[in-house]
């Protein structure tokens, strides 16, 4: 009987696992496609309507999901603060969620460009976009092959724990 109590905790350890893996990959591509709707907007802005970046940031803020709300907003704060949006940009860049390291980067270097003129700024957020929008047609590509890889992995690890156990 504890044999047999311990194998269904490790089978529903395994599924557990999965279960969470695939809510972080599902939580990274929501982040990104709001940080891609994001930046299109703050292109927009900027070339149209000339927004003041602090409310800029604010109002992107409410648009977005939690993870990206999250880093438009304390990019806000500090700027509001005193400090250097280039700064603040980087800090806040590096804390989000996104596993791609060429995205990540991206992001983060956009904060030093976020200071020149309009066509300079709109020009590097251009870039960024198609890093990320590039990043996300790749991931969206390998996501059925990765699912099945991670379940394989999960549970055949379970299952070998099992038939350790037994």
């Amino acid at each position: 009987m504890l044999k047999l109590l311990g194998s269904l905790c490790i089978l529903g350890g395994g599924i557990l696992a999965r279960y969470f893996q695939a809510a972080e990959r599902r939580r990274e591509m929501d982040t990104l496609s709001d940080l891609l709707w994001a930046l299109r907007r703050m292109a927009e802005e900027i070339r149209m309507a000339r927004t003041p970046m602090p409310l800029l940031l604010e109002r992107l803020s409410q648009g977005c999901g939690e993870t990206a709300g999250a880093f438009f907003r304390a990019a806000a704060d500090a700027v509001r603060r005193g400090e250097s949006l280039g700064t603040a940009w980087r800090r806040e860049a590096e804390k989000l969620p996104l596993s791609a390291a060429a995205s990540s980067a991206a992001l983060a270097e956009l904060g030093e460009d976020l200071c020149g003129d309009e066509e300079s700024i709109c020009k590097a957020i251009s870039l960024v976009i198609y890093s990320l929008a590039k990043d996300a047609e790749e991931r969206t590509r390998r996501r059925p092959e990765e699912a099945r890889q991670s379940a394989a992995l999960w549970l055949s690890g379970a299952a070998l724990l099992v038939i350790l156990l037994i």
